[in-house]
């Protein structure tokens, strides 16, 4: 069903696991090692774009797991005109990881409605998911001035007011 579906998208967006198990497209990408290379998943980007035409970008997040409260966390993204690596961040003492996946999907869309630049969206986008490590729930509660103080490189966690 999903390949049906994607066949009708502008824009894909996943992880490794999601185009193996429902696009069939996979990877030599080795996730249990806990270290991502960022060029096999150049190459699966290039795989679904080319298997599904109509797609405009295609997404794909990147954890590395290093045990069950440090991740390494970025994402890659592919246009009809280019490859893009977002930022990587260590995120050590998860709060929760639950709904990283959708804080960046929410994240890319709003970056691509306000900023424009592919580039600047999967920043943000990387930058939202990271943020939601840090809320428990399934909501990502940051707002827009946070989520773009950490994707412009604040990292230091100062307490503004």
């Amino acid at each position: 069903v999903m390949r049906e579906l994607a066949a009708f998208a502008d824009i894909l967006i996943g992880n490794e696991e999601d185009c193996q198990k429902s696009l069939g497209i996979g990877t030599a990408a080795g996730v249990e090692a806990g270290r991502l290379d960022v060029g096999a998943y150049e190459h699966l980007t290039a795989q679904v774009m080319t298997a599904f035409p109509n797609l405009e970008r295609a997404a794909i997040t990147l954890r590395e797991s290093r045990s069950a409260d440090w991740n390494g966390w970025s994402a890659v993204l592919r246009t009809k005109s280019g490859f893009f690596a977002g930022p990587a961040f260590e995120i050590r003492s998860i709060v929760d990881r639950i709904g990283t996946g959708d804080a960046f999907a929410a994240g890319l869309i709003h970056g691509l409605a306000a900023f424009g630049a592919d580039a600047e969206a999967l920043d943000f986008a990387v930058a939202a998911g990271a943020l939601k490590h840090s809320i428990p729930g399934d909501w990502n509660l940051s707002t827009e001035k946070d989520i773009l103080a950490l994707a412009k490189g604040d990292r230091l966690g100062r307490v503004r007011r």
